[in-house]
């Protein structure tokens, strides 16, 4: 584990038919990512996702599609501007 860590905001929130829930959060310039699965029944138990989460940037992977950089600093950016870090969305 890296002694370094970054602020990154919700930019997606996927449900599938395995009833997970994919939550990614990114970097405010949208060029590195962090996805997390988790249960549907977790989320509904008080595990609440937040607009933003201090990730390890070791556990940070590169955006590699300009489209999708450009989409998740958007994303970023109207989450920052709508929500306080510890809010729960």
């Amino acid at each position: 584990m890296s002694d370094s860590t970054e602020r990154c905001w919700l930019v997606e929130r996927t449900f599938d038919d395995r009833n997970l829930v994919t939550i990614v959060y990114a970097t405010p310039d949208g060029s590195r990512y962090h996805q997390r699965e988790r249960s549907a029944m977790s989320l509904q138990q008080g595990s609440a996702v937040t607009a933003a989460t201090d990730i390890d940037t070791d556990e940070l992977e590169m955006v590699s599609d300009e489209e999708t950089r450009e989409r998740y600093a958007s994303e970023v950016e109207r989450t920052a501007e709508k929500y306080d870090p510890d809010d729960p969305i």
